[in-house]
C-alpha cells in the first residue's frame, strides 16, 4: 500500500469515526458547538471584524502602496518581503490570527508581492492579539498582568526571529520571483498612493460594501472552523483520543523533567489555544513550566486558526508547507525565549524577598501599563514602526551628505 492509499484509508477512517461518534453523542456535540458559536459571536467577530473592514478601504485607498514604499528599507533588508508587509506586519500583530493571512493573500492577488515572498510574509505576520495575550490570559486565566508582558515578550521576539529564519525560504528563487523595487522618500510613496487609488476608481460606497461583505464571508469561515473544532475537541475527551495522547506525551515531559499534568494541555492546546491555555493555568505546576508551555501553544497557533489559513491560503498559489514549518520553530523558540526571560519580567508578589520588593511593585505596574497601552495596539504598533522607518531615512541622508 504506497502513501497515497494509506493517506485516503486515514481519511476516511477519520471522518467516518467522527460522523459516528456526533451520531452517538448528540447532545455533547450540540453544546459544544454552542460554546464554539459563542465564542466565536462573543469574542472573535467584534474584534476582527472592524480589523477586516479597515483593511479592505486602506488597500482601496491605496494606504498599503504609500507604507510599502516606506517600509521598503526596513522589510526588504531584514525579511526579504516587499514594504507593503510592514503593513501586513501591523495589522496582524494589532488584531491576530488569521489577519495576516488575509491580508498576505490579498496582496498575493493584488500582485503586490510574488508567491515565495508571500509564503515568507506568512509565515510571522500570522500572529497572536497582545490585548487577547493580556486580558484573556493573563488576567482572565492565570490572573496575574504580569505574565502577559513574559508572554507578549516571548512571543514578538520569538516571531521577529522567526521571521529573520524564514528570509532564507526559497532564496534559489529569489532572483526570478521578487517583486520590482519602487523606490524611497515620502513624495515617491504618496504618487504610489494617489496611483493606486486612481486605478481602483470605487466610489466610497461601493468600497465599503465590498469591505463589508469580503469581511463577513471571511469571519464566517472562521466561525465554521472554530466550531468545527470545538466540536472535535469534545469528541477527543469522549473517545479518550486526548487522554491517550497525553499519556505518550507525558513520558517525554518527565525525560525534561517538567510537570506530567501539563501533557493534557498542551495537546488541547496544539487543537484550539484558548482551551489549552486555560487548562494549562489550572495545572498543578510551577509558573515557569506553566508560562512555557502557553508561550508554545500561543505560538504554535493550535489546528483550528492553521486550519483557517489554509483556507484563506487555498485560492492561491501560497504554499501553506512553510507556514506549518514556521508554527514548529515559533513554538519552540517561544518556549525558549519564555524561560530565558522568565526570572527577569516575571515576579510574583507572594514569593519575592522584602529586599526586592521594589522590583515586584514595578512588574505590577508595568503590566497593567502593558495592558492599557496594549489595548490601542494597533497605535503602538504602527507608531513602532514608523519610528522605524524615520530613523532609518534619517541615517541614509546621513550617509548619503557625507557622501557629497
Amino acid at each position: 500500500m504506497n502513501k497515497a492509499y494509506l493517506k485516503s484509508f486515514i481519511m476516511a477512517a477519520s471522518a467516518i469515526i467522527i460522523a459516528f461518534s456526533i451520531i452517538i453523542y448528540p447532545k455533547e456535540t450540540y453544546m459544544a458547538s454552542v460554546t464554539g458559536l459563542k465564542m466565536w459571536w462573543d469574542v472573535v467577530f467584534p474584534s476582527l471584524m472592524p480589523f477586516f473592514i479597515l483593511s479592505e478601504v486602506l488597500m482601496g485607498f491605496g494606504v498599503v502602496h504609500l507604507i510599502g514604499v516606506l517600509f521598503e528599507p526596513l522589510m526588504r533588508p531584514l525579511f526579504r518581503v516587499p514594504g507593503s508587509g510592514g503593513f501586513v506586519w501591523a495589522m496582524g500583530i494589532s488584531s491576530g490570527f488569521p489577519a495576516g493571512a488575509k491580508l498576505t493573500a490579498r496582496l498575493w492577488h493584488q500582485k503586490q508581492i510574488s508567491t515565495v515572498e508571500a509564503e515568507r510574509l506568512v509565515s510571522f505576520t500570522n500572529c497572536s492579539n497582545p490585548l487577547f495575550m493580556f486580558s484573556a490570559i493573563a488576567v482572565g486565566f492565570f490572573h496575574n498582568a504580569a505574565i502577559g508582558i513574559v508572554l507578549a515578550a516571548s512571543h514578538y521576539l520569538g516571531n521577529f526571529l522567526v521571521g529573520l529564519i524564514m528570509r532564507y525560504h526559497g532564496w534559489k528563487k529569489d532572483e526570478r520571483t521578487q517583486t520590482e523595487y519602487r523606490g524611497k522618500g515620502i513624495k515617491n510613496a504618496f504618487k504610489h498612493m494617489h496611483e493606486a487609488r486612481l486605478a481602483d476608481n470605487r466610489p466610497i460606497g461601493q468600497l465599503l460594501g465590498d469591505a463589508v461583505q469580503q469581511s463577513t464571508k471571511t469571519l464566517l469561515m472562521i466561525g465554521g472552523f472554530i466550531i468545527l473544532f470545538s466540536v472535535l475537541s469534545r469528541m477527543m475527551d469522549l473517545l479518550h483520543v486526548a487522554e491517550l495522547l497525553s499519556k505518550l506525551i507525558s513520558y517525554i515531559f518527565i525525560l525534561f523533567s517538567l510537570s506530567e499534568t501539563l501533557s493534557l494541555p498542551l495537546i488541547k492546546g496544539i487543537f484550539e489555544i484558548t482551551l489549552g491555555s486555560n487548562l494549562t493555568s489550572l495545572a498543578q505546576s510551577s509558573v515557569l513550566q506553566q508560562a512555557a508551555i502557553t508561550s508554545f501553544i500561543l505560538a504554535f497557533s493550535g489546528f483550528s486558526v492553521q486550519a483557517q489559513v489554509a483556507s484563506i491560503l487555498a485560492d492561491t498559489d501560497i504554499k501553506f508547507k512553510p507556514f506549518f514549518i514556521a508554527r514548529i520553530i515559533h513554538g519552540f523558540l517561544s518556549a525558549f525565549i519564555c524561560v530565558l526571560v522568565f526570572p527577569y519580567l516575571y515576579h510574583a508578589k507572594s514569593g519575592a524577598a522584602p529586599a526586592f520588593s521594589f522590583i515586584t511593585e514595578k512588574s505590577e505596574d508595568l503590566g497593567k501599563i502593558g495592558m492599557a497601552a496594549l489595548a490601542h495596539s494597533h497605535y503602538v504598533t504602527l507608531g513602532f514602526l514608523l519610528l522605524s522607518i524615520f530613523l532609518w531615512h534619517r541615517n541614509i541622508m546621513k550617509k548619503n551628505s557625507l557622501r557629497f
